[in-house]
Parts: structure tokens; sequence; C-alpha cells
């Protein structure tokens, strides 16, 4: 099942929250700066373990002081006019994202709208791309696609159609 909701994402009480994350997993700003804050400082010192997550791919860590018991981090690619595989990486953070929840056997689990933010990516076309992976990589699951504002609810909804 995909849902979308309108609100804030560190506040949902899920298996896993995605955090779309840059490659140092150190924080930053937007959903990245406000799950850090969240979930506290031992999120960061988890993070500062692992040491980095390249463009498409994901890693876990627990919630600390978040709802969701567990943080799955991902990091989608930086839109550069969408001829330098921009579109195949966004895919590959969300269906790392799910096959990271699937086999931690998570079945509750929430997205933000990754890349969409100071990355650039144009939102209905990474919508549609994130709605296409779930679809295929998320059976069994119920997956919450989390919006910040009406209008990004709006072209999430869109996608679903």
């Amino acid at each position: 099942m995909i849902q979308v909701l309108q609100g804030d994402i560190t506040t949902l009480d899920v298996d896993a929250i995605v955090n779309a994350a840059n490659e140092t997993l150190l924080g930053g700003g937007g959903v990245d700066g406000a799950i850090h804050r969240a979930a506290g400082p031992e999120l960061l010192a988890e993070c500062r373990s692992i040491g980095g997550c390249p463009t498409g791919q994901a890693r876990i860590t627990k919630g600390y002081n978040l709802p969701a018991r567990h943080v799955i981090h991902t990091v989608g690619p930086v839109w550069k006019g969408g001829g330098q595989g921009e579109d195949t990486l966004l895919a590959s953070a969300y269906r790392n994202s799910l096959e990271l929840a699937r086999s931690h056997r998570l079945t509750t689990i929430a997205f933000p709208a990754i890349s969409t933010g100071v990355y650039g990516f144009p939102a209905d076309r990474a919508s549609h791309i994130a709605v296409d992976m779930i679809r295929r990589h998320a059976a069994g699951m119920t997956v919450t696609l989390v919006a910040f504002d009406d209008t990004a609810a709006q072209v999430l909804r869109q996608a679903l159609t």
C-alpha cells in the first residue's frame, strides 16, 4: 500500500523513515537536518562510524529519539539537467532503501521526496520514479510518501494515478 501524507516525517511512528542524506551522512539542511536534530546526537555518532554512503546507495541506523525505530539514509543525485544518469541514481536510492528495509524485516516505511529540495530534481519526475520503484519493490510493505507542503502532496498524489 502507498499513501501520501503532508506533514513532518520526524513525527511518524513507523519501522523506518528514510533520510534524504548527503554522502557524508553527517547531517545537513532540509529533511536531513530535521532528522538529525530530532534523533539526537547518537544518530550523528552512529553515522560517523559508517563512513559515508555513495549516491544511489542506502545505509541503516537506529532511530534513537525518533518515534521511528530505524533511519534508512539514502543519497539521491543532484539534478544536472537529466543527462548524467540522475533518473537511474534516484531509482537506485529508492530501490536500495526498500531492499534494506526488507532485509531487516521492516514493513512500514516513510519516504521524503528524495533529491527534490536543494538537489533540484524536478518534483513531478522524481515522484513518478519513486512510485514506480515502490510499486516494484515494496510488496507487503506500507509505504508513506511524506510531503512537506500541499504542492508537494499534490504532485505525489498525481504520480499515484
